[in-house]
């Protein structure tokens, strides 16, 4: 199996505060629970990241077919709105709200966004439902 998206998170400090890196440390992000919670409030929570994974796929995407088309795109912003009610739930319908600046003819343009949200591959993945897998546990006192 491919680990082009391997992602790794590793709490710190006793945790729960956690980074989260991508591509052997390249890129990494903060992830930690709210305040309320139990969390220090200094990142993003899983539900935060689900939601902007959806959210910088379609904007990825978007720049990625803007530019295959010959347009130039000066601004994008996604809102992508949705909730998890309950501890073990599934996530409330998804709604996300688009607008794109470019130049080139509005119908180029809507056409541009139609094409992204039938193949943008988060929100493709999350429509298609695929099967997410518990590979290996490991217990240890300590980590090394």
């Amino acid at each position: 199996m491919s680990d082009a998206y391997r992602i790794e998170l590793r709490t710190v400090d006793g945790g729960p505060t956690a980074l989260g890196s991508a591509r052997a440390g390249a890129f990494t992000v903060v992830v930690d629970r709210p305040v309320a919670a139990g969390g220090r409030g200094l990142g993003f929570n899983g539900g935060h990241l689900f939601y902007l994974s959806i959210a910088a796929c379609i904007s990825n995407d978007l720049y990625r077919d803007a530019a295959a088309r010959g347009i130039a795109l000066r601004r994008v912003a996604v809102t992508v709105d949705g909730d998890f009610e309950g501890r073990g739930s599934v996530s409330t319908p998804i709604d996300v709200d688009l607008e794109a600046a470019g130049d080139g003819p509005a119908d180029d343009l809507q056409a541009l966004l139609d094409e992204v949200d039938r193949i943008a591959e988060i929100p493709d993945t999350i429509r298609q439902g695929t099967e997410v897998r518990l590979r290996t546990r490991k217990v240890t006192g300590a980590f090394g």
